[in-house]
């Protein structure tokens, strides 16, 4: 796959600059492109620059707001409920996280649920902050008007893909954990589709319920299957429950869900937690036993042939990396970037065109 690598910097300046051309306002720009060039860093390219274009179109189409301004509707000490009114999830999740560490540090812990919230991308890109401040945070989001996800036995989709994070921290080891609660990501269908890869295996039905690989059979509306939940389909009983959950907790304790029949595009209900380990414990022993399961996962005899791998471990790692070798951004992500620019009239710096 032919790529190019660019310097963080330049790629944030650039982004923020397309983001502001589509009408966002500085703030918002700012924060979206972060958010965006996080995902890259951690290694989650399919929620990274792969979706600037989305996030340019719903500006410029009015379906995402330029300021970023939403309501909060519910409140007490350790809980709000906002209404994102379609803000971008990019600039509003931050903010949530933010007021969710100020409820737990007085609280021991806090919430913030979002409804309305335009594209959120990965979840991994907000639970830093947490870390930073020794706390352990978890994230889920839904998203209403999307079905993707057949539940258990059916060829039908009924959920979304329904990502979920959690991040924590030891004396020595930062777990960020992203996932989604289906066999794979429609985002990662799209980017085998449009590479021309196959789907992974054990992950997609077609529209006759049976296994395919065939990722573009997704995206055609007269083949369109599903994405087979968690378990696939020996045990996908238990993705489809997890799905039941996380929709609970963001599309039913929003009040806004799939029983309005709403069409809402990408948008999203989004689930922030933060909770303070000193509310509970003493935080050494609490970052003593984070670092203790890590490292008894990661110190289990192996199978045969097979490599024990403890997840969250890399996303940080890569991070660091990357700021220093630059990011490296898929071909067909940058022509697709260069051709939004061409056609709103936005001329590329010439590092861009090289």
């Amino acid at each position: 796959m032919t790529s190019h690598t660019f310097d963080y910097d330049l790629l944030a300046e650039f982004s923020q600059q397309l983001l502001m051309a589509a009408g966002a306002e500085p703030q918002v720009a700012q924060s979206i492109a972060k958010q965006l060039l996080e995902a890259e860093l951690l290694g989650f390219y399919t929620h990274g620059l792969q979706r600037l274009v989305s996030n340019l179109t719903w500006l410029t189409k009015g379906r995402s707001k330029p300021n970023g301004e939403h309501k909060v509707i519910t409140e007490r000490l350790a809980v709000q409920t906002w209404d994102a009114q379609f803000s971008s999830g990019l600039y509003l999740v931050p903010k949530a996280v933010d007021t969710a560490i100020t409820m737990a540090k007085k609280c021991g812990t806090g919430t913030v649920v979002i409804k309305q919230a335009q594209h959120v991308a990965a979840l991994a890109s907000y639970l830093e902050p947490a870390l930073n401040q020794n706390m352990l945070i978890q994230i889920m989001a839904a998203t209403p008007s999307q079905k993707a996800i057949a539940p258990y036995g059916a060829k039908q989709a009924v959920f979304s893909p329904n990502p979920f994070a959690i991040g924590a921290s030891g004396h020595k080891h930062s777990l960020l954990i992203d996932m989604t609660l289906a066999t794979t990501a429609a985002s990662k269908l799209r980017k085998a589709w449009r590479e021309g890869q196959a789907a992974p295996e054990d992950t997609l039905l077609d529209k006759e319920g049976h296994v395919t690989t065939d990722a573009s059979s997704f995206f055609n509306k007269e083949t369109a299957g599903a994405i087979m939940p968690l378990g696939g389909e020996l045990y996908g009983y238990k993705g489809t429950s997890f799905c039941l959950y996380s929709e609970l907790w963001t599309l039913a304790l929003s009040n806004w869900g799939r029983a309005q029949q709403g069409k809402f595009g990408e948008a999203n209900a989004v689930w922030v937690q933060v909770i303070d380990p000193t509310a509970f414990g003493d935080l050494q022993s609490f970052k003593t036993e984070v670092d203790y399961l890590v490292e008894l996962t990661e110190n289990a005899e192996p199978r045969p042939n097979m490599q024990v791998r403890a997840p969250g471990l890399t996303p940080l790692k890569r991070k660091q990396q990357k700021l220093t070798e630059g990011i490296q951004v898929a071909d067909f992500v940058w022509q697709d970037i260069l051709a939004w620019a061409k056609a709103n009239d936005f001329t590329p710096p010439a590092w861009a065109l090289n």
